[in-house]
């Protein structure tokens, strides 16, 4: 991040001011878990919003590579599928979906030719909070079913808050700023402490986040 905030300073100092354009960007997250997750089958992709700003700084003159910082409201998570697995408790069931709101900083070296985008880059993340909508229905081997709702929805403290990734996509940019662009993003590190091994019986212990973005910038004219 430090040398990517060198380089657009670098950036600045070798173009004209006039140069460097504002913009807005929204869209959505197709968003679910990667790494090494216990019944992996039971978390389905689910939809959500992203959108904010972005800062382009051209490094050369023509607007064929630049850097562009974001700064994104990004909404990740997973849904709980209806599938029975087994647990020590018995038959086990989970409904609802968790949602994870997300403040996304990615830093991109952006290449653009004849209006076609590459773009990638690191990314830094935090943690705003969280709202887990989880219904877990337990079918012990004797006796009648159990249904609960998770506790403590929204607390954070057995997730780490601060998250290192990357991001890298594809797009096409219009002469007059608009874009579309299929991104993918994920992260480096576990989201779940590594000292909280009751959320979701542990499952997630090895969880990272993971999700597709497709979404429309604009890119504001210079003067």
């Amino acid at each position: 991040m430090l040398a990517a905030a060198l380089l657009a300073t670098a950036a600045v100092s070798s173009v004209q001011a006039q140069s460097v354009r504002i913009g807005l960007r929204a869209g959505a997250n197709y968003s679910n878990l990667a790494g090494n997750i216990k019944n992996e089958d039971t978390y389905n992709n689910k939809v959500g919003f992203m959108g904010g700003v972005m800062l382009n700084v051209p490094i050369i003159a023509d607007g064929f590579l630049s850097l562009q910082p974001e700064v994104l409201y990004s909404q990740k998570g997973f849904e709980n599928k209806p599938t029975e697995y087994t647990s020590i408790l018995g038959t086990q069931k989970r409904e609802g979906s968790v949602n994870y709101n997300y403040i996304d900083v990615p830093v991109l070296l952006k290449v653009k030719a004849a209006g076609l985008v590459f773009e990638a880059g690191p990314q830094y993340s935090y943690l705003l909070n969280a709202n887990n909508q989880t219904k877990t229905t337990t079918t012990p081997t004797i006796g009648n079913p159990t249904v609960s709702e998770a506790e403590n929805k929204t607390d954070v403290n057995g997730l780490n808050r601060n998250e290192l990734g990357y991001l890298a996509g594809v797009g096409y940019e219009a002469e007059n700023g608009l874009s579309l662009n299929l991104r993918y993003t994920g992260a480096f590190s576990d989201f779940v402490k590594s000292d909280n091994s009751t959320y979701f019986n542990g499952d997630l212990k090895n969880a990272r986040h993971s999700a597709f973005q497709l979404s429309l910038g604009y890119l504001i004219p210079s003067k």
